[in-house]
């Protein structure tokens, strides 16, 4: 790199919120340049209960406007990125010592009418005698409501966010700390540093979307102290062999007001969350405490006739949310809605306070709104209407077709590639959509996809991973590209460790 890289627009922190605004920018024509001191998404974007939702429980804090402005990014994120998003159905059994019957039914009437649905289905009452959601629960759970949400791979979503401001002429700096921040007349002035090596760059204009250390990047820049502060929270997931085998997802509540998701995972898994937790400390050290693991197992036993102990827990990650300081007593009440605050008072700086992943898009969408103009930039928004890499399965416009009849394209996409194991097929199609074409090139065979480094993990895909995605270690392919690392044997990570140290700088090269 050149000894100053000049920039119009300097975005740091590589989390949903940071990547979303770094495309968005980029897509408008504005140069930029983004640094993320880990891996992208490292912390609380690749840690979410990794749900696109509106927020059912939000409507009874009151946050009615933050549940309107999720639920119409909800459809608009499903058609942005059919392959790694999926709508999906809830059941909430009804207890009867919790919140009443009426009010569930007034609160899911609303949430089916806050937003338009043109694909995912209207909420209804079962008998769990009779649904299939009904035999993995305890006898004394007859009767569930049931509603529409959508699941998303976060850490994927992340990934496919910042490929697309590269490919729009975006700077990506991951493993890239932005040591300081000085304001002069009329640029920033940063020394960001990377392997050691001091990078200066130029910016006309800032964004602070650091996330749990927004404040802390704030305070290093010297601007004016934002008027929302930071509550940090910490929420923790576990996840354990499948506890039933079907597609529905559980909301669950509990007699201390909170409540539970368990979800289907990665096939042979149920994931369990999320906890809410005040945190303090440094959130990139964020893990799992023993009294949160017992909470979600007693949690779980409360409704499923499978009782789990803290030992059946074979995976588990916390992560820390940002959450603006409200009133709100308890940290599940907290509201997660976002707060932009603006700093005009010279070159402009925006940071970034709150928020949540299913209002990333729109979040960076009112970024650029602000701090676009003030760079001069009168470029309209235009990320409503487009698609995240890979997710152009019908092309040319995006609609619900991808997420409709994504099965219909798998099995094409199985068709032309008949020589792939169809597990493996699938994995490529959910993780990399249309691109999967860039991974598999020319081969015409597994061996062209070159030697099984692990199981399931070819070569072929590695390389894809390091040349395309910014992968620099095991933990990235097998935890945030994929999540092979939860079918796998712990020695398997030394075992792509190595391949990936040996490959060097030759694994960067274009295929």
């Amino acid at each position: 790199m050149k000894e100053t890289i000049e920039c119009d627009l300097l975005v740091v922190g590589g989390g949903i919120n940071g990547v979303g605004i770094a495309r968005d920018a980029a897509g408008r024509g504005l140069r930029v340049l983004l640094c993320e001191k880990d891996d992208l998404g490292a912390h609380t974007s690749s840690s979410s209960s990794k749900l696109i939702h509106g927020g059912l429980r939000y409507l009874e804090h009151r946050e009615f406007g933050l549940v309107r402005k999720a639920l119409l990014e909800r459809e608009t994120l499903l058609r942005s990125a059919p392959h790694i998003m999926r709508p999906m159905r809830f059941v909430m059994p009804q207890d009867a010592g919790q919140r009443p019957a009426w009010l569930i039914r007034a609160g899911l009437f609303l949430y089916d009418r806050m937003a338009p649905r043109e694909f995912l289905p209207a909420s209804e009452t079962v008998e769990l005698g009779a649904h299939r959601a009904g035999q993995p629960l305890k006898p004394e759970f007859t009767r569930a409501f049931v509603y529409s949400d959508g699941w998303v791979d976060d850490a994927r979503l992340v990934v496919l966010n910042a490929i697309d401001a590269r490919e729009r002429g975006a700077t990506i700096l991951p493993r890239t700390l932005c040591s300081e921040l000085t304001r002069r007349v009329g640029h920033w002035d940063a020394t960001l540093v990377a392997d050691g090596r001091p990078i200066k760059v130029k910016a006309r204009g800032l964004v602070n979307a650091a996330g749990p250390w927004a404040g802390r990047l704030a305070r290093q820049a010297n601007a004016v102290a934002p008027h929302r502060k930071l509550r940090l929270i910490k929420g923790s997931h576990i996840v354990v062999p499948r506890l039933f085998d079907h597609s529905c997802a559980y909301l669950f509540q509990h007699p201390d007001g909170r409540v539970v998701f368990a979800i289907p995972y990665e096939g042979a898994f149920t994931l369990i969350g999320t906890t809410d937790v005040d945190y303090e400390g440094d959130p990139g050290d964020a893990s799992i405490g023993a009294q949160e693991k017992r909470y979600l197992c007693e949690l779980a036993n409360r409704y499923f006739r499978r009782q789990l102990e803290p030992e059946d827990v074979v995976w588990s990650y916390s992560g820390v949310r940002p959450i603006l300081e409200d009133e709100a007593e308890s940290a599940a009440a907290a509201t997660r809605d976002y707060y932009l605050e603006q700093d005009a008072d010279g070159p402009p700086l925006l940071s970034v306070l709150g928020g949540k992943i299913t209002t990333y898009r729109k979040l960076a969408e009112q970024v650029l709104d602000w701090i676009g103009p003030a760079l001069g930039c009168a470029t309209p928004a235009w990320t409503a209407g487009a698609v995240l890499p890979g997710g152009d399965l019908f092309a040319p416009a995006p609609d619900s077709r991808g997420v409709l009849e994504f099965d219909r394209w798998v099995a094409a996409l199985q068709r032309r590639h008949a020589w792939l194991p169809a597990p493996l097929a699938l994995r490529y199609a959910r993780a990399y959509g249309t691109r999967v074409e860039r991974l598999i090139g020319a081969a015409v065979c597994l061996e062209d996809l070159g030697a099984e480094v692990v199981t399931g993990l070819y070569e072929a895909e590695l390389r894809y991973l390091m040349r395309e995605e910014w992968a620099r270690t095991a933990v990235d392919v097998l935890w945030r590209r994929t999540k092979l690392g939860l079918h796998l044997a712990p020695r398997c990570a030394e075992k792509v460790e190595a391949w990936m140290a040996e490959q060097g700088s030759a694994a960067l090269e274009p295929a």
